[in-house]
């Protein structure tokens, strides 16, 4: 149950619903958790600012991940002058790794 709300809080439908497609859900969430939160560091935001439903990973028809910012958060990304980010996101067993790079 409580396992359910942070899933809720901590990720968007279309996130819950990639990875409950999947064989193995938990690696799919820690990788879009891991790529939002190297964003937030690459960033300088921290995931406090960002905020959790601010970032989230969608995958195009290749399966190839990318970041997508709510309104608000590619507004913020304007101001610094940020005009695009490129995704890394790797998985091995139970673990899961993203690398951010932001581009002006």
């Amino acid at each position: 149950m409580a396992r359910d709300v942070f899933i809720k809080k901590a990720f968007v439908d279309e996130e819950i619903e990639y990875a409950h497609r999947s064989y193995r859900p938990a690696v799919h969430l820690a990788s879009a958790f891991a790529a939002r939160e190297a964003l937030a560091k690459a960033s300088g935001l921290g995931l406090a600012k960002m905020g959790l439903h601010e970032a989230w990973v969608r995958r195009d028809e290749a399966g190839s991940p990318h970041i997508c910012l709510s309104p608000a958060l590619e507004e913020e990304f304007s101001k610094k002058g940020i005009r695009k980010i490129w995704l890394s996101i790797s998985h091995e067993g139970d673990f899961a790794v993203a690398v951010v790079v932001l581009e002006d």
